[in-house]
C-alpha cells in the first residue's frame, strides 16, 4: 500500500465536504446546531481541515503547522473561507500522501497518535484519519438534509 491510495481517497472526501459547504442554502445555517448535534457543520470543517493538516501535514510532511484545536471549536469563518481552508487543506494533504511510499506506510506513525493508538503503524492510522473524515462528513450531511 503506498500513500497514493489515501491521498485519492482523502481529496474525494474533501471534495464532499466542500460539496455538502456549498449545499446550505442559508450560510447562517453552516454556524448553528440541531437536536443533539453538539458541533455545527463549519465547526466540523474547521475541526476536520486542523485535523488532516496536524496529523498528515505537520506529522508525516513536517510542514510546521501548528495545530489550534480549541479554535477548531470557537472560530466563526464565511462560507467562502470554509471552501478555502478545504481547499487548501486538499492541496497540503495530497502532496504528502502522494510522497509516501510502502515504507513509509509500514513504519510506525510518526506524529502524536492517541495514546490508546501508540505504536501504531501510518497506514493503519490512515485508515483512523479517514474514517473521522467520514463521521464527520456524515453528520453535516444529516444536518443539511435534516433541516430542508
Amino acid at each position: 500500500m503506498e500513500g497514493h491510495d489515501f491521498s485519492v481517497i482523502v481529496a474525494r472526501e474533501l471534495d464532499r465536504l466542500a460539496g455538502e459547504i456549498e449545499a446550505y442554502d442559508d450560510e447562517a445555517e453552516l454556524w448553528r446546531t440541531h437536536g443533539g448535534q453538539k458541533n455545527s457543520p463549519g465547526t466540523l470543517v474547521l475541526h476536520l481541515c486542523g485535523n488532516l493538516d496536524y496529523y498528515i501535514g505537520a506529522a508525516l510532511g513536517d510542514n510546521g503547522y501548528v495545530r489550534d484545536r480549541p479554535a477548531e471549536f470557537d472560530d466563526r469563518v464565511s462560507r467562502a473561507e470554509l471552501l478555502e481552508r478545504i481547499a487548501h487543506c486538499r492541496s497540503v494533504v495530497t502532496v504528502v500522501l502522494d510522497g509516501l511510499g510502502p515504507e513509509a506506510m509500514d513504519a510506525e506513525y510518526p506524529g502524536e497518535a492517541p495514546v490508546r493508538m501508540a505504536g501504531i503503524r501510518t497506514g493503519p492510522y490512515l485508515v483512523h484519519v479517514v474514517w473521522h473524515m467520514g463521521w464527520h462528513l456524515g453528520q453535516i450531511f444529516y444536518h443539511r438534509v435534516g433541516s430542508l
